[in-house]
């Protein structure tokens, strides 16, 4: 029996980390985890029978949100990212409200423009996302509690 180095924990031989406070042992580090990271809670024949049309909703905005919406068939990994694309649309909307209604500054129509092509990045990136088959919440609206 060894030692964790960290919280003095008895840990059984060939151990790689403390399972009471996650320290490598051997000098290796722990794994991060990552919290937005959901595609470990969903079925693979639920992702590949519906990655098409979790695409759509990236790729086409509220139509291809419409469409998916339609042939979702109960599809937990579809009302993810049907989730997730009714997200980054409505927080677009809001920019694009907040600039409309600010139109007299130049600031804020300015970052009106540089946070849409943000959230146009985003919608790229959770597109090749989905073509790994994977469940990332989109960074920009990851903190919004809307729609959970």
């Amino acid at each position: 029996m060894a030692f964790c180095p960290n919280c003095g924990a008895q840990v059984e031989d060939g151990v790689a980390f403390c399972p009471q406070c996650g320290t490598g042992l051997n000098g290796q580090a722990p794994e991060p985890i990552d919290y937005f990271d959901h595609t470990a809670e969903f079925h693979p024949q639920d992702i590949s029978d519906n990655k098409v049309y979790a695409m759509l909703c990236y790729l086409m905005g509220t139509i291809g949100i419409i469409i998916a919406l339609l042939a979702s068939h109960e599809s937990p990994y579809l009302r993810f990212h049907i989730r997730q694309a009714v997200k980054l649309a409505v927080t677009s909307m809001l920019i694009w409200i907040a600039a409309i209604l600010l139109c007299w500054t130049i600031i804020v129509p300015l970052a009106a423009c540089v946070l849409s092509i943000a959230i146009f990045v985003i919608r790229i990136i959770s597109f090749f996302q989905i073509c790994n088959g994977r469940a990332v919440e989109p960074a920009l609206v990851r903190s919004l509690n809307f729609l959970r």
